[in-house]
């Protein structure tokens, strides 16, 4: 395993504790720039936005630039960004700490996903790509629960200062492991927006968007669910994410040594698995051994998509793959706030606490639909490709 990897997933680590440790904080940091939570919210909101804006902008305005650099670059706007959410003296001043930190997230991923499966064989891509992407799901098992307790023991600014330093550590890593990979002529941006032509990719996007949406969906108001229905106090909250974010690492390895066999099969399979997960989750809610288990599958479920999704769209636009790969991070935000919103209206509807549950099964069922269409579309492509090839070895 090459150690430039491990430098890319001490970044990723970095990147997911700045995007999910701001929820366990909220109260505090409302509390000491005395606004109201659904103030402090954007604080979350606007990162989820300035994500996807990044995913795309900042993507598309380095496609010609070495991919080491950038990454670099990158890293610099992620310490910048929680140096000013360290320092930040009024809440206006946070949000924008928030928001340069977000603008670097999409792109990192984008890019260092495709730095990460073009640093090793061409069979070990996916595992390449859920390598990084560990970095990921160790935040939400180690780094969330670890930045929550420090915020709390010591001020929530002391957690951005923790961050900062895990971010100087992640650009050195990089700087001294990840090779310079030399490209022959980097692709122009009109080469990057070529890849938008493929209709795999689309569909593609479409698996990311509906596939978490359905995930996070359910995830979004799991507090309610896990205190109101499954009977739970609320300081075992943060223990039973913990547990959540277990599966997500377990998924995210085990997605990406199946997809190395089949990347179309492992997303069907998975994807329907995720749907059933959800759906006896919301039959079992109240039985609270059973939630745990099901807490367990959710983000093992969820997260095993992540490695061949990323791989896949990388694969169907292969002559200019960076902004795709980056687009696909952006799709995973969408995907975040599409599901968050649709759990929101069944609550708002009366339909109680395990209603985002299957609402979340259902927008996954999409995704089942949209994925058993793009591999049914790419065998006939690839069987109309085979047939004058097998017609010249005929010949011969």
């Amino acid at each position: 395993m090459p150690a430039g990897l491990i430098a890319l997933a001490i970044g990723g680590f970095g990147i997911g504790l700045t995007e999910f440790v701001i929820t366990g904080l909220l109260p505090e940091v409302a509390r000491d720039f005395a606004v109201s939570e659904t103030t402090a919210g954007w604080l979350v909101t606007g990162y989820a936005l300035a994500v996807m804006a990044g995913a795309l902008g900042l993507t598309a305005a380095t496609t010609k630039l070495p991919r080491k650099r950038v990454l670099l670059g990158l890293v610099v706007l992620f310490i910048l960004g929680n140096l000013i959410s360290a320092l930040a003296p009024t809440y206006g001043l946070m949000l924008l700490g928030r928001i340069v930190a977000a603008l670097c997230h999409g792109a990192f991923f984008g890019i260092g996903a495709v730095v990460a499966a073009e640093m090793v064989a061409p069979e070990r891509k996916s595992a390449a790509v859920a390598i990084m992407f560990t970095g990921l799901t160790a935040s939400n098992v180690l780094g969330v629960p670890f930045g929550t307790f420090l915020g709390q023991a010591f001020g929530w600014r002391s957690t951005f200062w923790a961050i900062t330093i895990i971010g100087v550590i992640a650009f050195v890593g990089i700087a001294l492991l990840v090779p310079n990979l030399r490209r022959e002529t980097p692709p122009s941006l009109s080469q990057e927006l070529s890849a938008f032509r493929s209709g795999q990719v689309w569909l593609s996007l479409a698996v990311t968007v509906l596939g978490f949406g359905g995930m996070f969906g359910a995830f979004t108001y799991i507090a309610f669910t896990l205190t109101e229905v499954s009977g739970f106090d609320a300081p075992a909250v943060p223990w039973l994410l913990v547990v959540f974010g277990v599966g997500l690492f377990i998924g995210n390895h085990v997605g990406g040594r199946l997809a190395a066999r089949s990347i179309d099969g492992t997303l069907i399979a998975v994807l329907v698995g995720l749907t059933l997960v959800l759906a006896v989750f919301a039959l079992v809610a109240a039985n609270p051994v059973l939630t745990v288990v099901s807490l367990v599958l959710m983000g093992g479920f969820g997260f095993a998509t992540v490695p061949p999704l990323q791989t896949r769209i990388m694969q169907y636009a292969s002559t200019a793959p960076t902004l795709a790969s980056g687009a696909n991070i952006a799709a995973f935000n969408l995907g975040n706030a599409l599901g968050a919103w649709i759990g929101g209206l069944t609550i708002a509807a009366g339909l109680g606490f395990t209603s985002p549950l299957w609402s979340g099964a259902l927008v996954t069922v999409g995704a089942v639909v949209v994925m058993l269409i793009a591999a049914g579309t790419a065998r006939r492509q690839a069987a109309r490709v085979a047939e004058p090839d097998a017609a010249v070895a005929v010949g011969r």
